[in-house]
């Protein structure tokens, strides 16, 4: 190496094996070289001969030099542009101590439920928040924002409302024009498809049908009127229609809540609540709803259960009816959440409580009273008397130009329609604010004005809507009011979770790789996290050159034309990939094109999906290897060749294997006339050594969380962007404020043009530091690791599939099924935990085996201990097949141990404390992890539900 060339060279960081390891690890493996284990991996007639067309890697200190250059592009000017977004102060504590901290983002969705109870009581706290802010008894924990979550709302009323109907469809949807324009937008997106009407008028003049059922208003209203929509809403209830609110989250500490009123469901977004705007993303929509629906609700529900020794324990409730498990019957394919940015949200509500949320809200409308009131005198009347943060002001075109060129002159942005100007103010707010925009506004006026603060001290809100309900009385809301209070409970609630600062993830389809620090930290400068997602381009020339370039990079790797950075979550990607496919049919005429051919081992997302695209699922057979039964894909591309619209395949496919046959798979489809959808949750395995445009896929969704190191968060965020061949181009997804998409782009998909913008940042770091060499040595390490771990375990158990050369792809899957007289694979999954280890993903995609993914990002030795692991565990197998081991009372069907059963003064269990806690050497080097609780107890919870913050008292009588 050159002595001008940096030495600390960011793939030495990210890649987890060393030269020397790799070559004991190939010695293990059976082959000579990585050249040759990739070549016996991947097929030959798929494989990549170029190398790719993206830049060299960068250091660290280089990326985070060049990207502070690109940062100064962005010109974060002073916001009151609103419309859902807005300026908030996230108290330090919790920036530094969760947004900023591995421990929280490193986290997995909290499925094993035993080494999650921190992040799980946090989402219950959020729930609780959501729940009584809103008045309604049931909340999820969280959605993909605002737009997405009235869609679900949509979805779901129209599935309610249709479940028995066997005539025509009761198809009528009425949504307010006081709704934020890029609701409407994606509700047309959802709509669509499955046959929705979607009428958008004056809610004023709503008339009700035979057709309608539902309803939907904003509250306060887009231009920022607080109006009493009781009487619609009892004229609703009337006709047996649905009501689902929108709802400004803060506004709800001081106005009536919607659940109070007659609501059904209400909807909105938590980002005021410490959650940076982030040029549009990451943040945490929130969906509550009435009892009646608990079973219905879209996403995931936090619910209280008991451990195996009878005490309190979380635990996703009713998880088996997470809605993309039930396939193609789903009315929706949620399968994430945004939980690191939902315990952020529930966080600021513990940390100011019921007084402090009350006390901001207060101080907004007073600020909102006092910029009226200034205005007022200089001539510019607001439209409503009665708002909440948010004045709108009549004006005409010329007026309109000339605040908006001192607005720009001042670095002050409104929000600007044809004939108004709109102004929102937030917590942010201070009196020099409303100084600089009386200012503007006087300058117009060709007046000299001084601010005057005299306001009125009441609320200028309707007295029969403001709010008299207590909110947020639990203890954990009026606890921690000091900074050492609030550092400590997070802390408490973070030592009880496994994240990767504790040991591997070896989840298979989950790419738990590392997520560095230096992708993350950019995530939280100013000039990146306080941009509104609405602000002017010219405004944003920072964000702009990252998403050309990452967009460029995507469309190299993935052998495709162009990219929409779009979609928030892997299935949104691959719902827009699909929607694509639709517009594409749709163009040529062929509206009849409906059938989607999806494997029977695809995700559940995918089925779900389809069905939301307005597809019809037709499911396609795999053979004794794990493959797609090609002559079976053949006959039903035959039977319906003249109403194919698309084919869905995972690749590597989710068996963990390079299928031989996919270009003939592919080519089998287009002969019909259909497209190829490529999901891709597995292209970890793909990055430089093949692509989807290589198999001859049409489109496919990249999960950023996955391949490019956005972390998950605990179950969100993600980002799951589409790549498109020139045939789809045209119909990427566009936005109804901000130029993005095709010339004939579909309604957008998410709330803001680019999603969760501002994490973009970390996925365009990865591929910078890593490079062109680096992308590709991501994906063969992967692969290495995950064939290694078969050469370790394959004598001990059976690994389920191999591809044609005996090899694995980056995952592989130890079948459980013939120990289960004695164990189950979930007994095997709770004993990793003693081990220190979260499990692999467990039975899925076939029931009774675990799906190992080790990434490219963990080094020998920590392979070597999660080998020893499941070698441990096969030994205590042995001994309950042998009898050595009791067949009930054994280390297997116990597990987890916790802390308090092995310091127990009594100890009745036929096997000593040490077997069950400490039951390889390297768990005496600092690396044990304790669970929090026992093993849970997943029937009880769903028999019992109970999805907010129990009394203390609860915890007493359960003791």
């Amino acid at each position: 190496m050159s002595s001008t060339v940096f030495f600390d060279q960011f793939a030495k960081r990210h890649l987890g094996v060393n030269a020397e390891e790799l070559q004991e690890m190939l010695a293990a493996i059976g082959v000579d070289s990585l050249d040759q284990l990739i070549d016996e991996t991947v097929p030959a007639g798929i494989r990549k001969k170029d190398a790719l067309d993206i830049p060299e890697a960068v250091t660290e200190f280089e990326f985070l030099k060049d990207l502070k250059k690109i940062a100064a592009k962005n010109k974060v000017f002073e916001s009151y542009i609103g419309l859902g977004y807005y300026n908030t102060i996230t108290p330090s504590v919790i920036l530094r101590n969760i947004f900023q901290n591995p421990g929280w983002y490193t986290q997995y969705t909290p499925y094993q439920a035993e080494i999650a109870q921190g992040r799980l009581e946090a989402l219950l706290n959020f729930q609780t928040m959501v729940s009584d802010l809103t008045g309604l008894p049931i909340a999820n924990a969280s959605l993909l924002d605002e737009g997405t979550a009235a869609a679900e709302a949509m979805t779901m009323f129209y599935a309610q409302k249709n479940k028995r109907n066997r005539g025509e469809a009761i198809n009528q949807f009425l949504v307010s024009d006081q709704v934020f324009p890029q609701t409407i937008d994606i509700l047309r997106t959802r709509a669509l498809p499955l046959g929705i009407e979607v009428v958008v008028g004056d809610w004023r003049n709503f008339e009700f049908n035979e057709k309608t059922f539902g309803i939907l208003l904003q509250y306060p209203a887009a231009d920022g009127e607080v109006a009493d929509y009781r009487p619609l809403v009892e004229k609703a209830k009337a006709s047996e229609i649905y009501v689902t609110v929108a709802a400004d989250i803060l506004s709800l500490a001081l106005l009536t809540p919607p659940g109070e009123w007659g609501a059904d469901a209400v909807v909105g977004n938590t980002q005021r609540f410490g959650v940076p705007m982030g040029y549009g993303g990451p943040h945490a929509a929130y969906f509550a709803t009435k009892d009646d629906f608990k079973r219905q609700i879209p996403g995931r529900i936090i619910g209280v259960s008991v451990d195996s020794q009878g005490n309190p324990a979380l635990r996703m409730a009713l998880q088996t009816r997470e809605q993309h498990i039930r396939r193609e019957k789903a009315t929706s394919n949620i399968c994430t959440a945004q939980a690191l940015l939902a315990i952020m949200a529930g966080m600021y509500a513990a940390y100011h409580g019921p007084k402090g949320i009350q006390a901001i809200a207060k101080r907004v409308n007073a600020m909102a009273q006092i910029l009226a009131g200034n205005l007022d005198q200089l001539g510019f009347a607001v439209t409503h008397q009665l708002y909440f943060d948010t004045l709108h002001l009549q004006a005409d075109a010329a007026q309109i130009a000339a605040v908006r060129e001192k607005a720009e002159q001042a670095e002050v942005n409104f929000y600007y329609t044809e004939s108004a100007i709109q102004i929102s103010l937030d917590e942010t707010t201070t009196l020099a604010s409303l100084e600089t925009i009386v200012g503007i506004f006087a300058e117009i006026a060709g007046k000299e004005q001084e601010l005057e603060t005299n306001g009125s001290e009441s609320l200028n809100l309707p007295d029969s809507l403001i709010r008299e309900s207590e909110f947020l009385t639990h203890p954990v809301f009026n606890s921690y009011r000091t900074e050492s209070q609030m550092m400590r409970y997070i802390k408490r609630l973070e030592n009880r979770d496994l994240s990767l600062v504790h040991s591997m993830i070896p989840l298979g389809s989950c790419t738990m790789k590392l997520n560095a620090a230096t992708e993350l930290l950019p995530v939280s400068w100013p000039e990146f996290a306080n941009l509104h997602p609405f602000a002017p381009m010219d405004q944003t020339e920072g964000y702009q050159q990252i998403f050309r370039e990452l967009s460029a990079y995507l469309s190299e790797i993935t052998g495709f034309a162009d990219c929409s950075l779009q979609p928030n979550s892997g299935a949104q990607g691959e719902y827009a990939g699909l929607l694509t496919i639709r517009a594409y049919h749709l163009s040529r005429g062929d509206d009849h094109r409906n059938i989607a051919l999806i494997p029977s081992s695809a995700h559940g997302t995918n089925p779900a999906s389809a069905v939301m695209a307005g597809m019809e699922v037709v499911v396609v057979k795999c053979d004794d290897d794990g493959n797609i039964d090609i002559e079976d894909l053949r006959a039903k591309a035959e039977k319906h060749s003249n109403e194919l619209a698309a084919l869905m395949v995972t690749y590597p496919s989710t068996h963990g294997v390079f299928e031989t046959g996919i270009r003939d798979i592919c080519g089998i489809i287009h002969q019909h006339g259909g497209k190829v959808y490529m999901d891709g949750a597995n292209l970890n395995a793909q990055v430089g050594l093949t692509s989807p445009g290589l198999i001859d896929a049409d489109v496919c969704h990249l999960n950023l969380h996955k391949t490019f190191a956005i972390p998950h968060g605990g179950g969100g965020p993600g980002m799951g962007p589409i790549c498109v061949n020139e045939s789809l181009q045209p119909f990427l997804p566009n936005h109804p404020l901000v130029k993005t998409g095709g010339e004939q782009g579909i309604h957008p998909v998410s709330a803001a043009p680019w999603g969760s913008a501002s994490i973009l940042l970390i996925s365009y770091a990865y591929i910078r530091m890593l490079g062109r060499d680096g992308v590709r040595k991501a994906s063969e390490y992967a692969i290495l690791n995950a064939n290694y771990i078969k050469a370790r375990l394959e004598k001990s158990y059976d690994v389920l599939y191999v591809g044609a050369n005996g090899r694995t792809a980056h995952e592989l899957i130890i079948d459980l099924r013939p120990f289960r007289s004695l164990v189950s694979a979930e007994d095997v999954a709770k004993r990793l935990i003693d081990y220190g280890f979260h499990a692999p993903t467990l039975s899925w995609p076939v029931a009774g085996t675990i799906m190992i993914e080790p990434t490219e990002s963990e080094d020998k030795d920590e392979l070597d201990r999660f080998c020893d692991a499941m070698l441990g565990i096969r030994k205590e197998i042995d001994e309950i097949a042998s009898g050595e081991a009791d067949a009930k009372q054994n280390v297997l069907h116990n597990a987890p141990h916790t802390l308090a059963v092995i310091t127990a003064d009594e100890w009745e269990l036929p096997y000593s404390r040490s077997k069950a806690a400490w039951p390889v050497a390297y768990l005496q080097e600092g690396r044990k992890f304790w669970p929090a609780v026992g093993r849970l107890d997943g029937a009880y919870g769903d028999r019992n539900l109970v999805c907010t913050c129990p009394p203390l008292e609860a915890y007493e009588q359960e003791a």
